[in-house]
């Protein structure tokens, strides 16, 4: 990747070379929030972005190249989905033109079911398409899994129900049709794709609680899974 030239460029001349800068396109999860409860009869959430994923990407480029510091703009907006990821590219990310965009979308774009796949696909490649026009790299980042356990939120809680949802979503096979959606569309436009989706169905096939995984019982990973994802990113960049 040119990302890489200019991390390698910068070290070697550090006053001489921009500073490379990553944005990161997505939803609640790249913005960073954890948990979810109820208060009040209503939904509250924890935003937490000095530990997502972004940041952990941040600090893992720093430890390999001391003198390139990179720039991280965290674009996640919670509730985010692709459509919405097109107007926020377009409004944030394409004036500053970062030299690397990292996407990551599909746990909302699901709520939309099978009806939503076509407009799914056609904002993820119009967002591919409009970052390549303006000369930034992609890669597209597969999410990781929602939950397939319901049990593990408050019984009569409002988020009872959406467990029971995203359950029945993860284990019919409609959640891999959005990822497999997505990984369609970049061969398409010849997009890398750092796949931890893959990784996710992987652990849970080897018997890993994949639902304990989730700080909100739903689809928001622990702060300790943001890990995985900062070093599946970190790897991404270094092979492509």
């Amino acid at each position: 990747m040119k990302f890489t030239e200019l991390l390698k460029k910068k070290t070697a001349d550090n006053p001489g070379t921009k500073a490379p800068v990553i944005a990161f396109l997505g939803d609640s999860v790249t913005q960073g929030v954890f948990e979810v409860y109820q208060k009040g009869g209503e939904m509250k959430v924890e935003f937490d972005s000095a530990c997502a994923y972004p940041e952990r990407v941040k600090e893992l480029l720093a430890m390999m190249y001391p003198s390139a510091p990179v720039s991280v703009v965290n674009a996640g907006v919670n509730g985010g989905s692709a459509p919405l990821g097109l107007e926020v590219l377009r409004r944030d990310i394409l004036r500053i033109k970062p030299d690397l965009l990292v996407a990551c979308f599909g746990l909302n774009d699901s709520n939309k079911v099978e009806p939503g796949l076509e407009t799914y696909r056609t904002a993820l490649g119009e967002i591919f398409d409009e970052a390549a026009a303006a000369g930034i790299e992609c890669i597209f980042m597969t999410p990781n899994m929602m939950n397939t356990d319901s049990s593990r939120v408050s019984p009569g809680s409002i988020l009872e129900e959406l467990a029971v949802i995203f359950a029945e979503r993860q284990k019919n096979g409609l959640f891999d049709s959005y990822i497999d959606a997505a990984r369609a569309v970049c061969a398409e436009k010849h997009v890398p794709v750092c796949d931890c989706y893959a990784i996710w169905k992987k652990l849970y096939e080897n018997g890993a609680d994949t639902t304990g995984l989730l700080a909100n019982g739903l689809n928001h990973p622990l702060r300790k899974m943001h890990e995985l994802f900062a070093w599946q990113l970190v790897l991404t960049i270094m092979n492509n």
